[in-house]
C-alpha cells in the first residue's frame, strides 16, 4: 500500500493533530459558521506554501482582493507569491433564456467554468476555493449542484492540486452532503462563554485514509499566528523518571509524609483561604529550586507581586529562582483562556523545561474556565495522568468555604488524586491556629497524626502533634485538655 504524502499546512499544531499535515494531492473541506476562522486558516496555509516555492491560488467568490488583503494585514502576513482571482458569480443573461436548462443551471455552469479557468491559467499546487457557499446559492436544483461539484473535483483531482473548500454553513438548500464528496472536513466552531473572550475549538471529521487525532481540540487566533491546542492523549506520553522523594526541605513536614512526596504523584492541598495552602507550595518550588530542579507554578487568583511578598516575607529566595529560571511563574486568567490552552501550556514546561514540580493554584479557579464541569474534570483527570507518566509531581490547590466552622468543600476532587493534605484553622489561648494533616497517600506510608502549622521569617514550620484538641479536620475544633479529659472519665 502507498504510503500517503503529507502537506505541511503552516500551523505545526495542526499538524500534529493531522499526523504529519493534510494528505497532498486531495480535497479537503473546512467549515464552520463566519467568524470561525475559515479564511484565517487557508491564508496561513498558502503562506506556508508560497514559503514551499508552491504555486499557490486563492479563489475568491465571497470577499474581494482588497479584503482578503486587509485580513492578512491584520496578522502581519503578506501575500507575496500567492495568486488571487476574484470571481464574482454570474448572472444569468437574458439570451439564456431560450436554453433548456434553467437560468440557475447556466449561472451555476458559468461560475464552474470560471474557476476551473482560472487553475488553468496560474496550474497551482495549492488552492483555497472561498467559499462552496456561493455555488450553493446558485443551485436551485440539488442534483445540479451535486453534478457540478462532482465535475469539479474530477477536474481538481487532474490536476493534482491540494485543494481547502472553505463553507460557511449558511446557504441553501443542503440537500447534497458535501462532506461525503471530498477526502477530508475540518469543523471549525466558536462558542460565546457568559462573561470573557470566545472558546474556539476545532474536531477533525474525516481524513480519509490518513490518520489523525480524533476529538475537539481549543484553538486560539492572535496578532501573527494561528495556535492549535491539541487535546491531551496521557497514554501516548511516557518518561523514566528518578523514584526517589521530593523533599520540602522541613524535616518535620517529610516525616508527615512518610519521607516526602513522590516524583509523579498529584496531591491535593486543601484549606480555607489563608491558611498557608500557596505558601506550603512555595516551600516546595522553593526546595526544588535550591537543588536545580524546576517548578512551573501556575496562579489563577494572585499577582507576582502578591506571591513574591509572600515568599519573601517566608525567607524564600523565589524572586532569584525566577530570575534563574528554576521557577516558571504565569498568572492565568480563567476568562480568558480555554482549558486546551492552560494544558498546552502545562506540557510545554514539562516536555520543553523539564520540571520536577507543576503548581496550579487553584483548581476552584480553574474549573471556572467553562461551565461544564464533568468534561473539564475528565480533562483534568488526563492531566494528571499525563504528569504521573512524566514523572512530574502535581500540586493542586482547593480553597474551601469557610474559616474557623463549617468549612465545606466546594468540589470533591480527591479521588483523582494520589496524596490529600488537609489544613485548618483552630482556636486556642486565645490566638488563631493553623493544623496540617495528611487524610490520604495513596503510594506509601504517612503519619495519621494532626500536627501544627506555622508561617514564621524563617519560613514553613510543621509543629508536634496536636493532643488537646478534637474535630480540628471537621472545622469545628473543641479543646479537650487534661483537665476536659479527667472530668470525662468520672
Amino acid at each position: 500500500m502507498e504510503e500517503i504524502q503529507k502537506l505541511k499546512t503552516g500551523i505545526p499544531e495542526l499538524d500534529v493533530v493531522l499526523r504529519g499535515g493534510l494528505p497532498l494531492n486531495r480535497l479537503h473541506l473546512i467549515e464552520g459558521k463566519p467568524g470561525t476562522g475559515k479564511t484565517t486558516i487557508a491564508l496561513r496555509f498558502l503562506i506556508e506554501g508560497a514559503k514551499q516555492d508552491d504555486k499557490c491560488l486563492y479563489i475568491a467568490l465571497s470577499e474581494t482582493e482588497r479584503e482578503l488583503r486587509a485580513t492578512a494585514a491584520s496578522h502581519n502576513w503578506r501575500l507575496d507569491g500567492i495568486d488571487i482571482c476574484e470571481i464574482v458569480p454570474v448572472e444569468a443573461n437574458l439570451d439564456d433564456q431560450q436554453s433548456v436548462l434553467f437560468p440557475s443551471e447556466v449561472e451555476l455552469g458559468k461560475t464552474i467554468r470560471l474557476i476551473t479557468d482560472c487553475i488553468e491559467k496560474h496550474n497551482p499546487a495549492r488552492i483555497v476555493i472561498d467559499s462552496v457557499s456561493e455555488i450553493r446559492l446558485l443551485a436551485e436544483d440539488p442534483m445540479a449542484y451535486r453534478r457540478q461539484i462532482i465535475a469539479l473535483k474530477l477536474f481538481l483531482l487532474q490536476r493534482h492540486a491540494t485543494v481547502l473548500m472553505l463553507d460557511d454553513l449558511t446557504a441553501e438548500p443542503r440537500g447534497f452532503d458535501l462532506e461525503s464528496t471530498v477526502h477530508g472536513v475540518i469543523l471549525l466552531e466558536q462558542r460565546e462563554r457568559a462573561f470573557g473572550s470566545v472558546r474556539r475549538s476545532m474536531r477533525v471529521i474525516k481524513m480519509r485514509g490518513a490518520d489523525f487525532q480524533s476529538g475537539w481540540h481549543d484553538f486560539a487566533i492572535i496578532k501573527e499566528e494561528i495556535l492549535v491546542f491539541p487535546s491531551l492523549i496521557a497514554d501516548e506520553h511516557h518518561k523514566k523518571f528518578n523514584q526517589e522523594p521530593i523533599s520540602s526541605n522541613v524535616p518535620e513536614l517529610d516525616e508527615l509524609l512518610g519521607g516526602g512526596l513522590g516524583r509523579g504523584n498529584s496531591v491535593l492541598v486543601l484549606g480555607p483561604s489563608g491558611v498557608g495552602k500557596s505558601s506550603l507550595a512555595l516551600q516546595y518550588a522553593n526546595a526544588v529550586a535550591k537543588r536545580n530542579e524546576r517548578t512551573a507554578y501556575f496562579s489563577f487568583d494572585e499577582s507576582s507581586e502578591t506571591l513574591l511578598e509572600r515568599a519573601s516575607g517566608l525567607s524564600m529566595s523565589i524572586s532569584d529562582a525566577i530570575k534563574r529560571d528554576f521557577v516558571y511563574w504565569e498568572r492565568i486568567n480563567p476568562s480568558r483562556i480555554s482549558p486546551g490552552e492552560f494544558i498546552w501550556k502545562v506540557r510545554r514546561q514539562v516536555e520543553d523545561n523539564g520540571v520536577t514540580i507543576v503548581v496550579i493554584d487553584s483548581l476552584n479557579s480553574y474549573l471556572e474556565t467553562m461551565h461544564e464541569e464533568q468534561a473539564l474534570m475528565l480533562q483534568m483527570h488526563e492531566l494528571l495522568s499525563y504528569l504521573s507518566n512524566m514523572g512530574v509531581l502535581a500540586l493542586i490547590i482547593v480553597g474551601q468555604s469557610g474559616v474557623l466552622e463549617d468549612v465545606r468543600d466546594p468540589m470533591d476532587v480527591s479521588f483523582i488524586t494520589d496524596t490529600v493534605i488537609l489544613l485548618r484553622f483552630y482556636e486556642a489561648d486565645g490566638e488563631v491556629h493553623k493544623a496540617i494533616s495528611v487524610v490520604k497517600k495513596r503510594p506509601g506510608r504517612h503519619e495519621s497524626t494532626i500536627r501544627e502549622f506555622m508561617l514564621a521569617d524563617t519560613g514553613v514550620r510543621v509543629g508536634p502533634r496536636l493532643r488537646d484538641f478534637e474535630g480540628v479536620l471537621s472545622g469545628t475544633p473543641r479543646f479537650i485538655g487534661t483537665a476536659a479529659r479527667d472530668n470525662n472519665s468520672e
